[in-house]
């Protein structure tokens, strides 16, 4: 099915939808479903209830319903994956549940429906939650730009402007000073990247190869550094340049899977935001990225990764689709992009010993401490 065919306007239209694939077994929807439902692991003990989906021997009907509460439901700043993680649980641990999610009924079935999603959150009904966020974030939305009569919808108001000169550059003329390319948590440093499928097991090796989609430049990054910077819910959503040169190369629509993680709750609430997680994952999800040749310092890739939920990782249109025969000029700062409703990633590489530690000087911010008595903050992709 082409993605025209795969859109739908509204949650009824969805379900249908999926209805029809189960009764007609629509590229194995039936079998991959309830092979899905019959293989489900345990939830561990302690979770919180609030997140919780009892997926077992689940029927059609049950996953409709799901599926039709998700989208009435609207997040608040301390709720945003609530229902990827009651979703992610069809899938947790289990291999028939991710052949399920990332089977092509799978994709099309949440590529369908994070699509509906997005059309919602476009639209002047999403303006109540609008009006709720900016409640929340009080003074912080002093940071942004409130364009006149108010933000359209909830996107806008999700990837909206900083107003000038809130988020200064440092050292804007010592290119071997890289800056963050967003608000972000850096939460994974790997200085030993592979160019080729890592074994399974729990390390933080990247497969660069597939992350730049077979870019040409791959190889300029084996052995090098990748370092990920998680954006939060409540944080800017525009994504910048971490350093100054030339563009090369980029793709600002790698598609990929929208979900599919298959210890995606442990990534949630490992208690230190990922450490030590299996970054290779994100190999296949929806994704852009594009590759800056500085003058000293090698080559420099950003990849912007669309996680659960994401339909729109977004390029500004003097970044799309650039090529070494055609480089584009970039300053370090200047804005690349942003995401749309859901969550967000970005992934920096470096070439071998170009980037060899995060350093920070005395007296600048390195985190930020919450309150014993507050609830773990979650995350929203």
């Amino acid at each position: 099915m082409t993605k025209e065919e795969l859109t739908v306007s509204t949650i009824d239209e969805f379900i249908e939808m999926i209805q029809k694939w189960y009764a007609d077994n629509t590229k194995d929807f039936a079998t991959l479903y309830d092979t899905a439902v019959a293989n489900i692991t345990p939830i561990p003990e302690g979770t919180d209830p609030s997140v919780i989906q009892h997926w077992k021997d689940a029927s059609i009907d049950d996953l409709c319903n799901f599926f039709k509460a998700w989208y009435i439901w609207n997040p608040d700043m301390s709720t945003g994956l609530q229902y990827i993680q009651k979703f992610s649980w069809l899938y947790y641990e289990n291999e028939a549940g991710l052949a399920f999610v990332q089977s092509v009924a799978g994709y099309q079935m949440t590529y369908s429906f994070v699509d509906l999603n997005g059309q919602k959150m476009d639209s002047p009904d999403s303006l109540p939650l609008v009006k709720h966020w900016m409640e929340e974030l009080g003074s912080k939305m002093d940071d942004y730009i409130i364009p006149e009569g108010g933000y359209k919808n909830f996107n806008e108001f999700f990837f909206r402007e900083l107003k000038p000169g809130m988020r200064p550059i440092s050292s804007p003329q010592d290119d071997s000073v890289v800056v963050s390319p967003a608000d972000a948590i850096v939460n994974m440093i790997d200085d030993n990247l592979s160019l080729d499928t890592p074994l399974q097991v729990k390390t933080q090796k990247l497969n660069v190869k597939q992350l730049l989609d077979n870019s040409q430049f791959a190889s300029a990054f084996e052995g090098g550094t990748a370092v990920s910077c998680i954006l939060m819910p409540t944080v800017y959503h525009r994504y910048h340049a971490p350093v100054a040169g030339e563009v090369i190369e980029s793709n600002p629509d790698v598609s990929g899977y929208y979900f599919g993680i298959e210890d995606f709750p442990k990534l949630i609430n490992g208690g230190n935001v990922g450490y030590g997680y299996d970054y290779s994952v994100f190999e296949d999800f929806r994704r852009g990225y594009l590759i800056i040749q500085t003058e000293k310092y090698g080559k420099v890739a950003m990849i912007p990764v669309g996680l659960n939920t994401i339909a729109s990782v977004i390029f500004k249109e003097k970044f799309r689709a650039i090529t070494a025969e055609n480089p584009v000029p970039i300053t370090k700062g200047e804005e690349v992009g942003y995401f749309q409703y859901g969550g967000s990633l970005n992934i920096l590489l470096f070439e071998k010993g170009c980037f060899p530690a995060v350093r920070i000087p005395q007296g600048q911010i390195i985190g930020t401490l919450d309150a014993k008595e507050a609830p773990k903050a979650q995350f929203s992709f």
